[in-house]
């Protein structure tokens, strides 16, 4: 009789490990059903060509996550959940044959998972961690935690002090905090031409008046923003300066010097928002390192952990730090502590190091597959970065190229979003590539831009 064997998809860690999450995995797909009984032990160490030993690791942390149980003298089942019906009636699957690559997203990974089961398990046993989540807390967040997240982040290299930071319900938080905080309504914002859509959205809801400054393969252009600090000076620059969302752009280090000294000049904030990750080497010198009287920093563990765990931190000068946290008070009064908790236990585990090395390996290949497959098309983007910006050619417009994909199951991003102000949206799309389920993936997807691309222009028709 054939037995099931698992598809063994983690090759990083142990081998049991591996095992255990694809016993997971098969749960969650269904090939494995409540009542399943796994195959003995000896027949499936053969089978995978481990030990027998291995195999009954594999179980037991399996049984640990819930997903199987083990009878005396009969054998591992797979558990019936309580849970997986008011679960199951919650998740929302993607529509089966599309690949989205409009958002941008970590590659995934069942270490993902796995760091959020065991996080959880940790933590539902912990008394200090449980007795923090049915307390208030400041509303600047706990100096333990703040504390502990600077250590994590001291080992991606961003170097920041606990008393500066404010932690926040992700990124996006941070920088409507900021914006809320610093400026009046009617006041003016100022950004690259092309910049992220959440600051967008955050300035109009603050009433906001934002302008767009010319940008180039080097960031921001001085001159540009110059020439508007001659007309009107903006209140607060807000930049994402080792990689442009979308391009990818880096703003030069000749220009960060630059813009610190127009930014004294003129007495405006800067806003550097770092959520989308890179590598310590590639990424340039702070903003808040060289300016930090005047800077205010983004920070996020949505592009290096999960998206879903909506934490992240904002450093700021000490002058701002009342004034900062009173306006997190009036929004959420505090981050939920049991959050930040889930965080700090994921990062202090050795799988959070794996995933971040990983990541980054894995968007440098998937960087390598868009070389490969749209080679000799007009490329923006950086070696490790998830995002790659594709300008059209010629007689191509991003409108219908995302039309035309959408059709057949490809999710692209046009420029529009992007926008700021009145500024014309330039013919072109992003590309998410960490966004893809895995490479193969990936390749198919590409594969189809490339035919898309090399297909007449839709026809037009005038009246």
């Amino acid at each position: 009789m054939t037995i099931w064997v698992p598809i063994i998809k983690n090759t990083l860690g142990p081998r049991y490990r591996a095992i255990a999450l694809a016993i997971g995995d098969a749960v969650a797909s269904g090939e494995l059903a409540p009542g399943d009984k796994l195959p003995p032990q000896r027949r499936l160490a053969d089978a995978l060509g481990v030990t027998v030993g291995t195999v009954t690791r594999g179980y037991a942390e399996a049984e640990h996550r819930g997903w199987v149980s083990a009878r005396v003298g009969s054998g591992t089942y797979v558990k019936k959940s309580e849970a997986a019906s008011v679960f199951g009636a919650l998740s929302h699957s993607q529509v089966s044959g599309t690949i989205d690559l409009s958002l941008s997203l970590p590659p995934p990974h069942p270490l993902r998972e796995q760091a959020m089961s065991a996080a959880l398990s940790a933590l539902s046993t912990s008394s200090d961690a449980l007795r923090r989540s049915v307390a208030y807390t400041g509303s600047q967040g706990s100096e333990g935690h703040r504390a502990y997240l600077c250590q994590w982040l001291a080992r991606l290299g961003i170097t920041l002090e606990a008393e500066e930071l404010l932690i926040t319900q992700g990124g996006q938080h941070g920088i409507s905090l900021a914006l809320s905080t610093l400026l009046r309504p009617g006041e003016l914002i100022a950004a690259d031409t092309l910049t992220y859509p959440g600051a967008i959205s955050a300035a109009q809801q603050a009433h906001l008046k934002m302008v767009a400054i010319a940008f180039d393969d080097e960031g921001m252009r001085m001159d540009a923003l110059e020439a508007q600090c001659a007309r009107q000076p903006p209140r607060l620059i807000y930049l994402t300066p080792d990689q442009n969302n979308p391009t990818g752009a880096r703003l030069s280090e000749a220009r960060r010097e630059q813009l610190v000294a127009l930014a004294r000049r003129y007495d405006m904030w800067l806003l550097e928002d770092g959520v989308q990750y890179l590598p310590s080497e590639q990424r340039g010198t702070p903003l808040y390192e060289l300016a930090p009287e005047r800077t205010l920093f983004v920070f996020s563990t949505a592009k290096v952990l999960s998206g879903g765990l909506r934490i992240g931190v904002l450093r700021a000068p000490f002058v701002l730090l009342e004034r900062l946290a009173a306006g997190l008070r009036a929004q959420s009064w505090m981050v939920p502590p049991l959050m930040v908790d889930l965080v700090c236990h994921w990062v202090a585990q050795p799988v959070a190091e794996e995933l971040l090395t990983w990541q980054t390996q894995e968007l440098a290949a998937r960087q390598r597959l868009v070389s490969e497959y749209l080679e000799g098309y007009a490329l923006s983007r950086q070696p490790s970065g998830s995002n790659v910006w594709l300008t059209l050619p010629e007689g191509v417009r991003a409108l219908e190229l995302c039309a035309r994909l959408n059709q057949q199951g490809i999710k692209l991003t046009s420029a529009e979003p992007f926008c700021v102000g009145s500024a014309p949206a330039p013919q072109a799309v992003r590309i998410c590539v960490g966004a893809a389920a895995d490479q193969a993936t990936l390749r198919r997807a590409l594969a189809l831009i490339r035919e898309s691309l090399e297909q007449p222009p839709l026809a037009t028709v005038t009246v």
